[in-house]
């Protein structure tokens, strides 16, 4: 378990990826790597690639929700207790 609260890890989230410019800059680098859509041609091997390119979004989805909560955005839906 983490000491801080969710909301002081929102804070810091915002902080390393949107406030500090080197943060800025490898979040960007990592969406432009990990944002990638379904794949819809090659049979049982397109669907693999799609659950691997799904798997690396969810990382990103977390790190940009944390980011949004910080910001006061909070029309996404609640993530699990971690």
């Amino acid at each position: 378990m983490t000491p801080y609260t969710p909301e002081q890890l929102d804070d810091m989230f915002k902080r390393v990826f949107e406030q500090h410019a080197e943060g800025a800059i490898v979040l960007e680098h990592l969406i432009q790597r990990f944002s990638k859509n379904a794949v819809t041609v090659g049979g049982i091997d397109a669907v693999l690639r799609t659950y691997l390119q799904a798997g690396h979004r969810e990382v990103l989805d977390h790190i940009l929700l944390r980011i949004n909560r910080a910001n006061g955005v909070e029309d996404q839906p609640e993530e699990d207790s971690q």
